[in-house]
């Protein structure tokens, strides 16, 4: 009997249409679509026809918030503390207003791995005197955490570091960074877009300041869903400079003057939010609480040391951490041609990834069958064996 046949899992894959149609393990860049999508913008659509304007009395206005009430359990955090915006980009852009680089404050550290619009957000708005620290210690695929904690000091103004790394789902001890921040008067912005929804994150328990995340990939909210978490006494003290009137205390009232912001996770809101994404948003966040991450993480964890091994077997190039406890949901494996052969595995419709510098990520999530899994790796020695990657030698490299 094999694990698929007892795997409780997998009961779930009926709810996913793509699955049905493709081997798809690259939840990691984007998770498959849940069937319930259709009827939730359905919901949105008809609400809109029928109720007009009204509807943001009956709903919309504080629809925001509720999505982020629903993804708080997930993430161990307490209501009314997660607001919902566009993108990361957007999120640490509304973050960086709050804080002022003109005291003796005046460093950022980052760690190596960082995703890169973050760093991009970071160089564009931070004041030119304002010391942008990258620590040493980063070679590719892990990072030196001792590192990051040796460059916090008492000039460190900010932290801005990843739960785990985009390339090669390296897991950081975050809650070693965040106490020797604090320790010296530092806040910490975590990055957890590849973390939620696949390791099991605590951020009560980390008393991490903000924790941003996305539902894009591993809770299968699709795109237009980011989540800003500050923590409760964050949200009576901060004041953000990208505001807007959602984030005042009475925005009926229709002010102009001093801005008089909420308390709750509506003072890192501004403007009109994106309705239709939010409505998209939620029906993989509920299948996740669903299902459970501590249960995905098992199965990941299961999954991942499969294809670990099989490239050892094979000897292909693995870009991903070997300690399991420290590995999170993807594996990137570099065998020969690797570029070619990612290209190959998407004409077979085998749907997966590649980023240059570091290879093909696999990245199964809990709808994977174990089959799936092997007929991937086993569609790699193929491709490479019978020359399938040659047409795609030459092909420019891109996203996916």
């Amino acid at each position: 009997m094999t694990y698929d046949q007892v795997d409780p899992l997998l009961h779930w894959r009926e709810e996913f249409p793509i699955l049905s149609t493709c081997t798809y393990l690259v939840s990691n860049s984007l998770g498959a679509m849940p069937r319930a999508v259709y009827d939730s913008l359905r919901q949105y659509a008809d609400t809109w026809a029928s109720r007009g304007v009204r509807a943001w009395a009956e709903g919309w206005w504080d629809f925001n918030t509720r999505v982020g009430d629903a993804i708080a359990p997930i993430i161990g955090a307490p209501s009314g503390t997660l607001s919902m915006h566009q993108n990361i980009s957007i999120a640490q852009g509304i973050l960086l207003t709050c804080f002022d680089y003109d005291s003796a404050r005046n460093k950022v550290v980052i760690e190596g791995g960082i995703f890169p619009s973050v760093y991009y957000v970071l160089r564009g708005m931070l004041p030119p005197h304002v010391e942008l620290h990258t620590a040493s210690g980063y070679d590719g695929v892990t990072v030196d955490v001792q590192a990051i904690i040796d460059a916090i000091d008492e000039r460190t103004l900010l932290v801005p570091i990843s739960h785990v790394l985009f390339r090669s789902a390296y897991i950081l001890d975050v809650a070693a960074i965040i106490e020797k921040a604090h320790k010296v008067g530092a806040y910490v912005l975590l990055d957890g877009y590849h973390a939620a929804g696949i390791v099991p994150v605590d951020v009560t328990a980390l008393d991490v300041d903000f924790y941003l995340g996305g539902v894009l990939k591993w809770l299968c909210g699709g795109a237009g869903g980011v989540f800003l978490y500050a923590r409760p006494d964050h949200l009576r003290t901060m004041q953000p400079k990208l505001t807007g009137w959602m984030a005042h205390k009475h925005p009926f009232a229709f002010e102009v003057g001093e801005m008089d912001f909420r308390e709750d996770a509506f003072r890192f809101l501004n403007g009109t939010p994106q309705l239709p994404s939010l409505y998209a948003n939620l029906p993989g966040v509920e299948i996740i609480k669903q299902v459970g991450v501590a249960a995905i993480r098992q199965k990941s964890m299961r999954q991942t040391a499969l294809i670990m091994a099989r490239a050892a077997a094979e000897g292909w190039q693995v870009n991903s951490v070997r300690d399991p406890q420290r590995r999170g949901g993807s594996v990137t494996v570099n065998p020969p041609h690797a570029y070619a052969v990612s290209r190959a595995l998407l004409a077979r419709n085998i749907v997966i990834d590649y980023r240059e510098g570091s290879g093909i990520r696999l990245s199964p999530h809990f709808y994977n069958s174990d089959a799936e899994v092997q007929a991937a790796l086993d569609a790699i020695t193929d491709i490479l064996a019978s020359g399938e990657w040659q047409p795609y030698a030459d092909a420019q490299s891109f996203v996916t």
